[in-house]
């Protein structure tokens, strides 16, 4: 892309704090976005070639979105993590390992998308992520959901298409956690602990895809219950 066009698309942004520029076949986060870091709000660099997200995208201090879907990054800067208005982290298809800690920091976050990328243990450290309405986690190597998932404040949990065999009964105890998604994983029905089902606030339980026939689980202890709630919520959104 000619520099004359990336001026123009800054110097829109600069009015806009909108800056835009999918599929350009990127090689690296526009260093000239620099002189943007007070107004820019908004920022999705999508279906580029990016490896590597700078340390200085911790300047950018008014980011309320930030996507990057389908590029080639493998790991994140901890300066991710001084982000304090970031409401949208968007980062699926790419080939993300692990998190930094920081991204704990990001208190404004309401949806973290990693779907598509490597992660094979379950993030630790979102739990203080308390404005969390979406956790994507979908389509990457995960074989077990651990007791630490009872901190998060999610609204939804989305861990289809992994590898998961394991799920903490700690999962029941997520205060918000109304729809968790675990389909196409590596679930037996004895992996189901019964209490997500008696004690829990999830509504959507969707486990098709794994080691089991779906309607087995009407044999379980506590499904009456859970039924009670899919159809509560079912009616309010009909």
């Amino acid at each position: 892309m000619g520099n004359s066009a990336l001026k123009s698309h800054l110097e829109t942004s600069q009015k806009t704090g909108v800056f835009q520029l999918t599929g350009k076949g990127l090689q690296e986060f526009p260093e000239e976005l620099q002189r943007l870091t007070a107004n820019l709000r908004t920022v999705d660099l999508s279906g580029n070639k990016i490896e590597v997200l700078p340390a200085s995208i911790g300047n950018f201090l008014q980011m309320k979105s930030l996507t990057l879907n389908s590029n080639r990054l493998t790991a994140l800067p901890s300066e991710l993590g001084k982000l304090k208005k970031l409401e949208t982290l968007s980062l699926t298809g790419n080939r993300i390992q692990q998190l930094p800690p920081t991204v704990g920091q990001l208190k404004a976050l309401r949806t973290l998308n990693l779907a598509g990328n490597q992660i094979s243990e379950f993030p630790s450290g979102l739990g203080t992520l308390r404005q969390l309405d979406l956790l994507d986690l979908s389509r990457n190597q995960i074989q077990s959901v651990p007791a630490e998932v009872s901190e998060l404040q999610a609204i939804e949990i989305n861990l289809n298409q992994n590898q998961i065999s394991v799920l903490s009964a700690e999962v029941s105890r997520c205060p918000r956690l109304k729809v968790l998604r675990l389909e196409e994983n590596c679930l037996e029905l004895s992996s189901i602990p019964h209490s997500i089902l008696t004690q829990s606030q999830v509504s959507l339980f969707s486990v098709e895809g794994n080691l089991f026939e779906v309607k087995r689980l009407r044999d379980l202890e506590g499904y009456d219950k859970y039924m009670e709630r899919f159809t509560a919520t079912k009616k309010k959104f009909t």
